[in-house]
């Protein structure tokens, strides 16, 4: 299968011009080893090659010889490696040595080095809607955060279309599927995750009929805010529920897994009196694997209106935090004592910002009830400390994408890109 062209592309590349190591972290099958090889010169794959493990505890430095940059695929199945890169872009004094990938964090150990200047992080995701083929990528983010004025015709995306996309998922093995295999493969994914591969970020064996109570709980309270007490209670299973430690435990390793992902509020200056919220929303990396922990698919989601809604707004957050990497970019949300909510909050390195709803429909009664709820928010900002919003930007399912003579723009999710 030909490669998928990924945004992250051009990323990665940057980082080899300034770094000595790159460390692409992501889900496992999110594509970061095709990616790492389209610039990688050699390499070893640890998870595969059990030599190469053994020769890391003789010598860190053992499996790093070979043409640069190098790829370390799965550095954390031999963490001692960590310490032999660090010694060797210390040797070697020139950028783009090695390429790491990793797709779970490994536990703390205090022999190994932060990596400090030796370093740099990248976070790669699943397939934004762009990368699938599934958006013109004509309403860029970028140009949208530099306060253009874009337009599109409709992407021609129709609603049963999307939901057969959200619940395949953007991961890139599975492009080539029909849906039923699509769907299938993603439950084995989840199963996966229930049975092995969230004993791997400590070792710690964990109830398997457990660890799919809190997932599938998860699943059901995505893009919310929702604490541990509350998923613990949520979770009926006859082995009793866990408690919110337990709870905390088992997120904390997903979230090790870079399976799960937060959405933190946005800790923004008011003029008004109201009081922010300060609740995380959750997301999984994709929303296929919410689908698959519910038992979901298209048909269901059709009848299932409100399950669908949210879903699309975590594949929504997915793409927004896809396009805005590359600029030093996070993705918040917004909530106050009032019940104002603003579903993402798109901030840069250099402090711009545009605030978005996400909605199902382009009704223009839906548009314009969404659109009502930015101007309302924009109003509350104390733009004196934090700048005017750069766009604001009601992020739809379909229909054409404009400006409004509000200066809210309309925004197809099949339109959206970097």
């Amino acid at each position: 299968m030909a490669y998928l062209n990924r945004v992250i592309d051009a990323e990665l590349k940057d980082r080899l011009s300034s770094a000595g190591a790159v460390v692409i972290e992501g889900p496992k099958a999110c594509g970061k080893t095709e990616t790492a090889m389209q610039l990688a010169a050699s390499s070893v794959f640890l998870d595969m090659d059990s030599a190469a493990r053994v020769s890391v505890d003789i010598d860190p430095r053992l499996p790093l010889s070979g043409a640069t940059p190098r790829l370390i695929d799965e550095w954390q199945m031999a963490p001692a490696v960590w310490n032999g890169v660090r010694r060797e872009v210390d040797a070697r004094k020139t950028p783009g040595q090695f390429i790491l990938t990793g797709s779970a964090t490994p536990a703390d150990d205090d022999t190994r080095h932060t990596g400090a200047g030796r370093f740099t992080h990248l976070r790669m995701r699943t397939m934004s809607l762009l990368e699938m083929g599934a958006s013109s990528g004509e309403l860029s983010l970028s140009a949208l955060l530099r306060g253009e004025t874009l337009s599109a015709s409709d992407p021609g995306l129709g609603f049963h279309e999307l939901l057969a996309i959200l619940c395949r998922g953007g991961w890139p093995a599975h492009t080539g599927l029909g849906l039923l295999a699509a769907l299938k493969a993603v439950q084995d994914y989840v199963r996966d995750i229930y049975r092995a591969d969230i004993h791997t970020v400590d070792g710690i064996r964990r109830d398997p009929v457990r660890v799919q109570a809190v997932f599938e709980s998860l699943a059901r309270h995505v893009a919310s805010e929702v604490s541990h007490a509350s998923i613990a209670a949520d979770v009926a299973i006859p082995a009793g529920s866990p408690g919110s430690d337990t709870v905390a435990a088992y997120i904390n390793a997903l979230e090790r897994l870079m399976i799960v992902e937060h959405q933190p509020p946005w800790a923004v200056h008011l003029r008004s009196r109201s009081r922010m919220r300060s609740g995380r929303k959750f997301h999984f990396v994709d929303p296929s694997l919410a689908v698959a922990a519910l038992g979901a698919s298209p048909a269901s989601l059709l009848a299932d209106l409100n399950t669908a809604g949210l879903l699309f707004e975590s594949m929504v957050v997915r793409d927004l935090r896809v396009y805005c990497q590359s600029l030093g970019g996070d993705v918040r949300h917004y909530r106050d004592n009032t019940g104002l909510e603003i579903d993402a909050i798109v901030t840069t390195a250099d402090a711009r910002w545009c605030a978005c709803e996400v909605k199902l429909s382009s009704a223009p009664h839906i548009v314009d009830a969404a659109a009502a709820q930015l101007l309302k928010f924009a109003q509350r900002v104390d733009t004196t400390r934090c700048g005017e919003p750069s766009a604001m930007l009601v992020i739809t399912a379909g229909g054409y994408g404009y400006r409004r003579p509000d200066g809210v723009t309309v925004v197809p999710i099949g339109t959206l890109g970097p």
